[in-house]
């Protein structure tokens, strides 16, 4: 059984993509005894293997040699999780563009690519793991105030107790509790927010306006 990174897919004429069958090679194609170059089944298409290198990564792909290089990469989506506009394919060192084919620019059977990630697109996975790293530091910062404040009112709730008892409760102790979750209320005001975090926040000042005290 062939390792994920060792498949080779297959790009059939019309733009189906299927992996390469392990009797491709001794039937006259790849690497068999056909030449450079198999031909599709039935379909006249001469076929080639390439190359493709994207970091410590290689991905084995067969296409038709008519095939453009905007065709590869909506092979390599599947492969890298690039999406083409992502992408950058270099032959010999020269970006082409989506338009030409490989035949046109001289790739041949065997022939090696490099896959390169466009500087826009690692910016902005930079900045969406900004945004979530934030995001990930607001819902904690909410946890914690959320924390601080059931301890509080589970202390008012059990002074209420006591005062319903009959019991004496100095007045002192309710305004301490009191002051102290007015504190924990700015806290919460003062932590910036957006998306789930931000929610989070809404529902603790709801839950502070709901407080009966």
């Amino acid at each position: 059984m062939k390792r994920e990174e060792d498949v080779e897919w297959e790009l059939r004429p019309g733009g189906m993509l299927v992996q390469k069958r392990e009797d491709a090679d001794h039937n006259g194609g790849i690497g068999g005894g056909g030449g450079d170059s198999g031909s599709g089944s039935g379909s006249g298409s001469a076929m080639i293997s390439v190359k493709v290198h994207h970091g410590s990564k290689q991905h084995q792909l067969r296409v038709p040699v008519e095939s453009a290089f905007g065709d590869l990469k909506n092979l390599l989506v599947q492969e890298t999780g690039l999406e083409p506009k992502d992408q950058r394919l270099l032959f010999r060192g020269k970006e082409i563009d989506d338009q030409e084919s490989l035949q046109q620019v001289g790739v041949k059977d065997r022939s090696k690519l490099l896959l390169l990630e466009k500087m826009a697109s690692k910016e902005r996975k930079l900045e969406e793991a900004k945004k979530h790293d934030e995001i990930s530091k607001a819902c904690e910062a909410v946890v914690v105030v959320r924390s601080e404040v059931d301890k509080l009112l589970e202390k008012m709730v059990a002074l209420e107790a006591t005062l319903n008892g009959g019991t004496t409760v100095e007045d002192r102790e309710f305004v301490v509790l009191t002051e102290l979750l007015m504190r924990q209320l700015l806290k919460l005001d003062s932590i910036e927010a957006e998306g789930e975090a931000k929610l989070q926040r809404r529902a603790e000042m709801y839950n502070f306006m709901m407080f009966p005290g």
